[in-house]
């Protein structure tokens, strides 16, 4: 065999088409590595990866650690279409072979295969796969997933190679996101250091000196005017406002940087949860896109709940469902307790639950609550979303 004949039998073609590709590859994931949060870095991979090879569908999934998946993006899925899907992928099937094995895997028929899970009410039909993970080193970054080429063809060898190389430059980008986004934690930290300071030595001066004030004048003659009174605690209604607004700005600030699982997850960590009670969340790893008062408000909600649950229903599971949709965002709290009469949901007394009920009231919200002795408690909680500004 020539070395001309060699080089054509490479699936990537020749030594110019190959540097080529590798190029175009490079500049797609220099762009994806672009993006500012490490979810659309993910979203831009997918996406070059599916244009990459012309396939109708590419997702890329992060693992957890725990055989599920802690991000899922998809490209070539509209909004509407993931809206009807029954439930992202949890890394089951040929997917959990992809995490368990981290090999490439093509396979024209996802049906004939026997580790297929099958998919979900309302996913969208697909019939060939092509998967490769990312990995650098030992270090598993994800999973690249490939659905349906455009030209109903079967994924073929030189597919392969391209989401290989894709994966291997995905690797390096997604790394380099993952300590971006370190470092900015840190900058994070120093910023509310910052703040933090800014308050004890600014507001909190403030007060201290208002007070001062107001002590010095009841000690002083009787003939002062009311009207000084009344500007000092006008002052202290201002210094009030602005306390209020620095702790509402730091509120904002921690929801917009977290997912809406993280924020519920980490509800968890505020709350000792006996040994014997297990806590499942079903929560979007995505940013939330309701107002973070609106956020704040099913995340004490919550908290609310499974206090409730850890004090009265003598449990063994707890399980927490989120999602929005019609513009309302719903939560669902449901453990395999003791439960109560329904009729003392009514009332809600002695059971915590009067808290849950006025602060969904204050955001235009409802709760529902179904329980019988015996048969446990489930608790849902509907608010309508305000989008935030």
């Amino acid at each position: 065999m020539t070395s001309d004949e060699h080089s054509l039998s490479h699936p990537l073609g020749n030594m110019s088409t190959i540097l080529a590709r590798l190029n175009e590859i490079a500049s797609l994931v220099t762009h994806a590595a672009e993006a500012e949060t490490i979810e659309e870095v993910l979203e831009r991979i997918a996406q070059v990866s599916r244009e990459l090879v012309q396939a109708r569908y590419a997702a890329l999934g992060v693992p957890d650690g725990k055989s599920g998946l802690r991000y899922f993006k998809v490209a070539g899925i509209s909004p509407e279409q993931i809206r009807h899907i029954g439930h992202l992928p949890q890394g089951r099937g040929l997917l959990g072979v992809l995490i368990k094995e981290r090999r490439p895997l093509r396979i024209d028929r996802i049906q004939d295969d026997p580790r297929s899970a099958g998919f979900c009410v309302g996913h969208p039909h697909m019939t060939s796969l092509l998967g490769v993970p990312i990995l650098m080193g030992h270090e598993l970054y994800g999973i690249l997933y490939l659905c349906d080429r455009v030209d109903g063809l079967p994924f073929s060898e030189h597919d392969q190679w391209l989401i290989e190389i894709m994966a291997s430059y995905a690797a390096l980008a997604i790394a380099g996101t993952h300590m971006r986004e370190q470092y900015s934690r840190l900058a994070m930290l120093e910023e509310r250091e910052r703040i933090s300071m800014e308050l004890h030595d600014g507001i909190i001066q403030s007060l201290y000196a208002v007070g001062m004030q107001i002590d010095l004048m009841r000690t002083a003659a009787e003939g002062r005017q009311v009207a000084e009174f009344q500007q000092i605690i006008q002052g202290l209604n201002q210094v009030i406002e602005d306390i209020r607004s620095y702790i509402q700005n730091l509120k904002a600030a921690s929801y917009n940087q977290k997912t809406i699982r993280e924020c519920f997850e980490e509800l968890l960590t505020r709350v000792h949860i006996p040994q014997k009670l297990s806590v499942e969340i079903e929560a979007p790893d995505l940013r939330a896109p309701f107002a973070p008062h609106t956020f704040e408000a099913l995340c004490q909600i919550t908290h609310e709940a499974i206090s409730n649950t850890i004090r009265h229903a003598d449990a063994t599971h707890l399980k927490i469902i989120v999602s929005y949709r019609d513009e309302v965002v719903e939560v669902q709290i449901a453990d395999n307790g003791r439960g109560f009469d329904s009729s003392e949901a009514q009332d809600c007394k002695g059971l915590g639950l009067r808290n849950i009920q006025q602060r969904a009231r204050l955001h235009g919200g409802r709760v529902d609550i179904l329980t019988a002795p015996g048969q446990g408690t489930q608790l849902t909680v509907n608010i309508p979303i305000k989008p935030s500004s």
